[in-house]
């Protein structure tokens, strides 16, 4: 156990540092008045939505642990149990607990933001990356240590550690779920109404919907996104723990190294964090790939030396794996987490030819600008999909399953870098809007407008992570829980193709990412329809509105928003945890299997799809918003915004949503597969 000192102190610095860039955004100025009053409704509205789902969240908490603590009911070879309940409950506190922290600073970074822009774009994007930065080393920090806890609580034991990791998928879910329906029905009910039929600017506060919007970039795109990679980044960890016990014991070398890299990946992000804080003079788009780019390589370097200074080697079947194997396994990882992030770059930013392209066709309509922006996300999985591919190959081949697991961790080993420079787009974009509603200077707004473009592109590149990595962490998932599965069954399971049950599984497990799209597009749609109808309404009913000179009502949206998310979303949460269970008690292990294929298959391509698609359409608007193709009230752009409406789910509810939703059915599996053995 000595060897959990490391990755307890790696933590604790992040945390230590969290504090530090948390206490630099407080101390900013907050700006006038007006800008306090907008920031502290968006606080309100962003605690009082996380409380309430939180509330809603726990009840299915209860009851899961109370289905682990029977376990045992179950027979002998049952081990899950109070234990795996426990460490279950702490990971699910440990993901709430990141997601809160994120929303507290973002919602308290966004005012500062907009204060700073006055003075320049450089002070503006210290403040805002610094709050980002905060997201992502607090949510490393956070999940490392909690998984430490619970090693040192139970031993190490891999059925109760997949327990913490099934606790922490569970909230992310909801957390992404519920805060993806409640900022894109608001954005897109804002956004149709207030530009398209009022002609008004956007984050204009004669618009009821801007304050939901506003609240939801935090609830979803900040709270929700801190729980969904804290959710990764432990599922990572954890699958190479479990695949390192079943090839040699608890505390050996294969155990203790992902916790060791884990660490040095923290130190790395830190680092990198510090060099994009001290840069001078660079574009902020450049600043932040700098400062990935350096983390990414202190990890290699360092990555490196742990490795040969741990002198691993073992065996599988006939195959000897060791030394080097293991290292290039990690970089493969992380080379393709480097290489997803520039494809989503290229595909996602006005820098580029498919963005500018898919602008100019706007002049046409809405209908070509959104079939172009489905276009460009389908072609834009070839790249990624090859790259994880091949490496899986590459880690398979240098390391085994072993391997596999290992360069999912490689690619999220730098998260911490990675999330800070996702998280500071939902700063920009509050900043933007309390800009808009305070009334300050346009050339604020320009600056803020520019953040907020380079924050889609950092998005999506956060998501191409996200998702690149889901697939990698259900690799290692599925393949433990087949050596779950074999060590408590008296028949050795195998997935072979011409086994019916089999196919019945992939092509179940090929359809559920859709279907699981459809209810929380659904989702959307509703709480979109009735802001829309509520926007509307309070134009037509409170006298001076449209002159500026009555104020409207936001708190009904607001409103409107939160009880229509939490609505939404438990239905599709509950099926992700229901599915699995049913598929493995009526038809086997097998089965579930197969199912946990069909639905990595469908699911990792279909993020990938959504997430770019949102991304280029909502930067293709930007883009003539900045000028070209005529600007602001052209045909063009409005035809832009009815396709950011359009990309707007697909980004930010439907992408993010469905890697959880691979690895949640993952790790349910591993844990409860000794219940599905015959």
């Amino acid at each position: 156990m000595s060897g959990i000192i490391y990755p307890i102190l790696a933590s604790l610095v992040a945390l230590l540092f969290v504090f530090y860039l948390a206490w630099s955004v407080l101390r900013r100025d907050a700006g006038s008045q007006r800008m306090r009053e907008i920031s502290l409704a968006i606080q309100d509205g962003a605690r009082t939505f996380l409380l309430r789902e939180y509330r809603y969240v726990t009840l299915v908490v209860i009851l899961v642990a109370i289905f682990l603590t029977l376990g045992p009911l179950f027979g002998q070879r049952v081990k899950v149990n109070w234990e795996t309940a426990l460490a279950f409950v702490i990971g699910a506190i440990a993901s709430g607990i990141a997601g809160w922290t994120a929303m507290w600073v973002g919602t308290r970074a966004n005012s500062r933001t907009a204060q700073a822009a006055r003075s320049g774009l450089k002070p503006a994007l210290s403040v805002s990356f610094s709050g980002g930065a905060t997201t992502g080393l607090s949510i490393v920090g956070v999940a490392l240590l909690g998984l430490c806890v619970v090693y040192l609580l139970f031993g190490g034991k891999p059925v109760i550690i997949n327990g913490y990791a099934m606790g922490a998928s569970l909230m992310a879910l909801f957390a992404r779920a519920g805060g993806g329906i409640y900022t894109k029905g608001a954005d897109m009910g804002a956004d149709l109404v207030g530009k398209v039929e009022e002609g008004i600017p956007e984050d204009d506060p004669r618009n009821a919907a801007v304050i939901a919007d506003n609240v939801g970039d935090n609830v979803g795109d900040t709270a929700g996104l801190g729980a969904d990679l804290l959710e990764s980044y432990v599922e990572s960890i954890i699958a190479t723990i479990a695949i390192g016990v079943s090839l040699t014991m608890i505390g050996s070398e294969l155990v203790l190294l992902p916790l060791w890299l884990a660490s040095w990946g923290i130190i790395s992000s830190i680092l990198g964090v510090v060099c994009v804080k001290a840069v001078r003079g660079l574009e902020p788009q450049k600043a932040l790939n700098m400062g990935v780019y350096i983390a990414a390589f202190l990890m290699a370097v360092g990555g490196f030396f742990i490795i040969k200074g741990m002198g691993i080697s073992y065996a599988v079947n006939a195959s000897s794996y060791g030394g080097l194997g293991l290292f290039w396994a990690l970089m493969g990882g992380l080379a393709s987490g480097l290489i997803i992030g520039m494809v989503s770059e290229f595909y996602t930013s006005s820098k580029y030819k498919p963005v500018r392209n898919l602008a100019g066709s706007a002049r046409t309509g809405p209908a070509v600008v959104v079939v172009n922006g489905l276009a460009l996300g389908m072609g834009s999985t070839l790249i990624p999909v090859v790259v994880i591919a091949g490496a899986t190959l590459l880690g398979y081949s240098s390391a085994g399953m072993y391997g596999v697991s290992l360069a999912a961790l490689g690619m999220l080993s730098i998260l911490g870098i990675t999330l800070a420079v996702d998280s500071y787009g939902p700063v920009a974009d509050n900043a933007g809007g309390i800009a808009e509603m305070a009334g300050l200077d346009p050339q604020v707004r320009k600056i803020t407008d520019k953040l907020d473009a380079v924050g889609n592109t950092t998005a999506a590149i956060g998501k191409g992570f996200a998702i690149g990595s889901a697939a990698f962490a259900a690799l290692g998932l599925i393949t433990a829980y087949i050596a779950t599965a074999n060590s408590v069954s008296l028949e050795k399971i195998s997935l072979q193709l011409t086994d019916p049950t089999l196919i019945a599984g992939l092509l179940v497990g090929g359809m559920i990412p859709y279907l699981f799209s459809s209810l929380l597009a659904g989702g959307v749609g509703k709480v979109a329809f009735k802001i829309i109808e509520e926007v509307r309404r309070q134009f037509k009913e409170i006298e001076g509105l449209r002159e500026g000179k009555a104020k409207a009502d936001s708190s009904k949206c607001v409103d409107i928003a939160a009880r229509g998310a939490i609505h939404s979303m438990m239905f599709p949460g509950v099926l992700a945890i229901l599915i699995p269970i049913a598929v493995g008690f009526l038809l086997g292990p097998v089965a579930l299997g197969g199912l946990l294929v069909g639905a990595l298959v469908t699911g990792l391509a279909l993020g990938i799809q959504t997430a770019n698609t949102g991304a280029a359409l909502d930067n293709a608007k930007k883009y003539i918003e900045e000028g070209n193709f005529g600007g602001k009230g052209t045909e063009a752009h409005k035809a832009a915004v009815v396709g950011d409406t359009v990309g707007d789910p697909l980004k930010d509810t439907l992408g993010p949503s469905i890697n959880i939703l691979i690895k949640l059915m993952s790790v349910i599996s591993l844990v409860l597969a000794p219940l599905f053995v015959r």
